[in-house]
């Protein structure tokens, strides 16, 4: 693991590892009691949903998850908080988001995990959060930024939790 003030940085051995960081994410936006917007970046196929899983499963979620990518948004109003999970992929125009009332999702302490909130710019709010996943080696990096003082919060909930865990969540750090 690598942290300074407004990055932390974690490597990702395996798929396991990368739904383990998303259960520390929700363990995070739990203990913090105020939900948080996550904005999740990476090329296809960089673990996104994967990560997502993590999260929904780290809030008791026990069914499958999926991309969102046809319907835009998959709904867990069952859990606590209340998460959705978008998938802007195919979106045409930012203007969409707004037919379907996207702003009532992030209001009330909800989980939004937002998969390429690039395509939302100008009608999402920002970012608590910002998971950047690329390609490392083998496995991938996970690239936390915070984006608001909840994503400091969050942040600083997972950089202490980094350092009472094993290496069995992150894999062998290869930064030192």
């Amino acid at each position: 693991m690598q942290s300074d003030q407004q990055e932390y940085r974690i490597f990702l051995a395996d798929e396991a590892a990368t739904e383990a960081l998303g259960g520390q994410l929700a363990k995070a936006v739990v203990g913090a009691g105020h939900g948080g917007t996550l904005f999740l970046k990476g090329n296809l196929g960089m673990g996104k949903t994967t990560l997502s899983r993590g999260v929904m499963r780290g809030l008791g979620h026990e069914g499958a998850v999926k991309s969102p990518t046809y319907t835009l948004v998959e709904p867990y109003e069952h859990l606590h908080p209340a998460a959705y999970h978008f998938d802007l992929y195919r979106l045409g125009d930012p203007e969409e988001l707004e037919y379907m009332g996207i702003r009532d999702y992030f209001e009330g302490g909800n989980v939004c995990l937002i998969e390429w909130p690039e395509r939302g710019q100008g009608v999402l709010p920002q970012a608590d959060l910002v998971i950047s996943l690329e390609r490392e080696g083998k496995g991938r990096s996970a690239r936390l930024m915070p984006g608001t003082k909840n994503g400091e919060s969050l942040l600083a909930m997972l950089q202490d939790a980094g350092n009472n865990r094993s290496d069995a969540v992150s894999g062998q750090d290869k930064r030192g």
